[in-house]
């Protein structure tokens, strides 16, 4: 699989340990920053994460700042991605089952080293279940469609 890693500088201290986890399990990592630990606006990072996504570039991403929430925000705004804000196995879990979501957003500030390799990996094994989740995740699919034409049309 080929996943967009990025964070900000809340998230610089854990990003090569994500990045050598991913690496590890196999999967070809395309690294985004940020490279150090000078402050860095979180919605840059996402952009270059989220619009690979988007743009079916990468399979998916993982995007890190200090709660996970300003990533998600951002992220979200491109078409076709599902940032989900995970803080648990469960809530990673459910991201992947019900919402097939594309990037995960976490948290530097409030997770461990240890648990957030855990859940990335639950989240990178856990299957879309599809049936009425996927009923669901077209209609924001579809949602996203209509916001675009009224756009166009205005």
């Amino acid at each position: 699989m080929r996943i967009a890693v990025g964070t900000d500088h809340r998230g610089f201290a854990i990003r090569e340990k994500i990045i050598e986890s991913l690496r590890q399990r196999g999967h070809e990592v395309l690294d985004f920053g940020t490279f150090s630990p000078e402050a860095v606006d979180y919605p840059d990072v996402a952009v270059e994460v989220a619009g690979r996504v988007s743009r079916g570039e990468v399979d998916r991403g993982v995007l890190v700042c200090g709660t996970g929430l300003g990533m998600c925000i951002a992220a979200n705004k491109f078409p076709g991605v599902r940032a989900t804000p995970c803080h648990d196995d469960l809530t990673v879990e459910l991201s992947r089952r019900h919402n097939d979501s594309n990037v995960l957003c976490l948290s530097a500030d409030l997770l461990g080293e240890r648990l957030i390799d855990r859940m990335i990996e639950v989240w990178l094994n856990t299957p879309f279940d599809g049936g009425r989740h996927a009923r669901r995740v077209e209609k924001i699919a579809d949602l996203e469609r209509r916001v675009e034409e009224e756009k166009q049309a205005t």
